[in-house]
């Protein structure tokens, strides 16, 4: 009886991949600003970038950041196009649910509760701080951020990582 001309052969061994996770990382819009204005943290960053990029994801609270700082035409171009873009195309922009946004509201009572915090004088830059972090912490990813006075703070109110620019591979 003719058969179908197909070879039995073994099936590949697949499992491996992905076997060795990759490391989520969001960047504080703090990163991208000082990279902005001086060499040796542009060069830092783009270090850090070389190995963490297949990790690298960006936060819609830093994309609006700096969608906001933009301050001329050319500058906002450099945003959407040079680094808002390539997250957008590869499907790496964490948005803050519902929860996040509820942690906002928590934090900022529990801080006011525990620490006296004045509500009337919370800066929308802190506010943006808490979904951020809430956020990275939904995600599972590593806030690397110049302001660990503020993240120190917020993390008396909830565990999530972040590290200081730049950590090293590995």
């Amino acid at each position: 009886m003719p058969t179908s001309g197909r070879v039995s052969r073994p099936s590949l061994d697949w499992s491996w991949i992905g076997a060795r996770s990759v490391r989520k990382y969001v960047l504080d819009a703090n990163c991208y600003i000082d990279a902005s204005r001086d060499a040796g943290a542009h060069l830092a960053l783009r270090e850090f970038v070389a190995w963490a990029a297949p990790g690298l994801h960006v936060s819609s609270v830093v994309a609006e950041e700096l969608r906001g700082g933009a301050r001329s035409a050319r500058d906002h171009r450099t945003v959407e196009d040079r680094l808002l873009g390539p997250f957008a195309r590869n499907e790496r922009i964490l948005t803050p649910s519902a929860t996040a946004w509820d942690a906002l509201g928590r934090t900022l009572g529990t801080l006011r509760d525990r620490e006296g915090l004045v509500l009337a004088q919370v800066s929308r830059g802190f506010a943006f701080d808490v979904l951020l972090a809430y956020t990275c912490r939904e995600y599972g990813a590593v806030l690397v951020t110049a302001n660990a006075r503020d993240m120190a703070r917020i993390r008396r109110v909830f565990t999530f990582e972040y590290v200081v620019p730049y950590p090293a591979a590995g």
